[in-house]
């Protein structure tokens, strides 16, 4: 019998939905016959005498999920999610380098430096990429800060806003679709797959419409009637990140499939398990069983100058950022920030 922890806060039992799915999580620790309790914030120093730590709270590197993390990962409690997956999912130029080292299918990409866009390389970026693009701020979540955009004086106008959060933003071409599949990853394996069914009133997943929050519908596919491909995609995203539990967004547009996002700490509540009843008691196996302390190993940051980021998601040599060859699979990339200018 073990331990378990589900580390969450106000935020986590903001809705009914995420309440009983934690209730659910409980549920099925016991019934495994495992003891299971909340951890909030205040009670950060109970960590060290779990057996396992579960977070379900908003993962970011400047809030206490991820000194949760580290806190468990310093005293080898096996712990989802792990502090270097926190890390590479909350930056999203991060997230994207890992798969690029992967090779991993997405859409064409450019990571944009502070200072140096103006209106003429404005221009030339919808020569190249096409229109509209989908301008992102790297350490959005929850489809906030994530803007398209048709002309190139609006690019500069979205872009002037995001750079006051950070000297680097990403640009993708836009992948016009209606729904996203999200495919539950844990440990390199399926763990759920669903359909994200977007919006009419808007591109993104979840956005702000005349005021009101809009939401994407979630339909869960069973495992039999997701595309092979699609599910192998998934699988690749989510090892390109870690061996943890991950959330992966794919499009598919042209008989192509494109890695959108990979999310760590992702959504178990909206539905995603209608076709998965033993989400819930993987996730608590794997925590509780399986040897993941090797994958909670303290990746340290890299800082790379500028040296050319040649190929389909590059800038060439003037708009550089790092060349992929030169970073090493146990890296937890980053990239140099300059506030000079602020």
């Amino acid at each position: 019998m073990s331990k378990l922890g589900i580390f969450v806060n106000r935020q986590t039992l903001s809705s009914s939905e995420q309440l009983q799915a934690l209730v659910k999580c409980r549920d099925v620790a016991e019934s495994m016959g495992h003891t299971a309790e909340f951890i909030f914030p205040v009670d950060i120093k109970k960590i060290p005498k779990l057996d396992a730590l579960f977070i379900r709270a908003n993962t970011d590197p400047m809030n206490t999920t991820y000194v949760a993390a580290r806190m468990a990962q310093m005293y080898g409690v096996p712990v989802i999610d792990d502090p270097s997956s926190i890390k590479i999912c909350a930056d999203k130029i991060n997230m994207y380098m890992h798969l690029m080292k992967k090779k991993v299918s997405m859409p064409r990409t450019r990571f944009l430096k502070k200072k140096e866009l103006d209106l003429h390389m404005a221009e030339e970026l919808f020569e190249e990429m096409g229109t509209p693009l989908v301008l992102k701020e790297p350490s959005t979540s929850f489809s906030v800060r994530v803007e398209k955009v048709s002309t190139a004086t609006e690019l500069l106008k979205v872009s002037k806003r995001f750079f006051k959060l950070s000297d680097w933003i990403v640009l993708q071409e836009y992948i016009e679709s209606r729904f996203d599949w999200r495919v539950g990853v844990l440990d390199g394996d399926l763990l759920y797959a669903c359909r994200y069914i977007i919006p009419s009133e808007t591109f993104k997943i979840q956005a702000s419409v005349n005021g009101h929050i809009v939401y994407c519908d979630v339909e869960s596919v069973p495992a039999d009637q997701v595309p092979s491909k699609v599910i192998d995609m998934g699988k690749a995203a989510g090892n390109a990140i870690g061996k943890g539990l991950y959330g992966v967004d794919i499009k598919e547009s042209n008989g192509k499939l494109y890695v959108i996002e990979v999310n760590d700490n992702p959504s178990l509540e909206g539905g995603e398990d209608a076709h998965y009843p033993d989400m819930f008691h993987k996730i608590i196996s794997y925590l509780t069983t399986a040897d993941i302390a090797s994958h909670a190993d303290y990746l340290s940051d890299q800082v790379y100058g500028p040296q050319g980021f040649e190929g389909d998601f590059g800038l060439g040599a003037v708009r550089a950022f790092v060349h992929a060859d030169a970073l090493l699979d146990s890296d937890v990339y980053s990239y140099k920030i300059d506030f000079s200018g602020r």
